[in-house]
């Protein structure tokens, strides 16, 4: 159990998407404590529109994340959507044109859309952002995938819940919530908490499909 094929994977897409919006009134609950309250409906519409367009076609895993992409910079309001759209994008750009994809071309794609992420902001861990789940899941990834392909993944999961769990004891330095100072803290990131949601669908998906 070394990779997956690249080629007709838009299944992870709809099972992406199928996480976003089971936990929709979540994330916007999480939201509204310290932000719109808008970030769960907003990522709901996004990912279902995605999964609707990639749904009956034989796509590339790049090529549906490009779909998701495109969606999410064009399509969905507020900060996240474009955010999310631009990490998508740099993860299908890391896998374009390969067969399969192993431990190595994940890492590269985890990579790619973090580096993504990080160029578009000055944020840092602990913060309270995204950013504080997705280092850690990506750096707990590096460094396990000598150990195999799906001991990387669960290793990733289980960064990105820590990561995700670290934020309700931080205060909110960027963004809209920053404003609030020492009122953030106690309340989860939803950013973070969305990162989270996103990073165990793939991990689970791959896993399922390794051969």
């Amino acid at each position: 159990m070394t990779s997956i094929s690249n080629s007709d994977q838009g299944a992870i897409l709809q099972d992406l998407a199928a996480v976003i919006v089971a936990n929709k009134a979540w994330l916007s609950e999480i939201d509204g404590k310290i932000g719109d309250g808008d970030h769960g409906s907003n990522m709901a519409k996004g990912f279902s529109r995605a999964a609707d367009r990639v749904a009956g076609q034989a796509l590339s895993l790049d090529a549906a994340l490009l779909v998701l992409s495109d969606v999410l910079m064009s399509e969905i309001g507020g900060s996240m959507g474009p955010l999310y759209g631009l990490m998508f994008e740099d993860m299908a750009g890391a896998i374009k044109g390969r067969d399969r994809i192993d431990a190595e071309a994940f890492s590269a794609m985890l990579n790619a859309g973090l580096q993504g992420v990080q160029g578009v902001g000055n944020a840092q861990v602990g913060d309270k952002t995204i950013i504080d789940t997705l280092v850690p899941a990506v750096a707990a990834f590096d460094a396990a995938k000598t150990g195999g392909f799906a001991t990387a993944l669960d290793a990733m999961i289980h960064a990105a819940e820590v990561g995700r769990d670290s934020t309700i004891d931080l205060v909110a330095k960027v963004g809209r919530s920053a404003r609030l100072g020492e009122r953030s803290r106690g309340v989860l990131d939803a950013g973070a908490t969305s990162c989270c949601l996103i990073l165990a669908s793939l991990g689970q998906s791959v896993r399922q499909r390794l051969s």
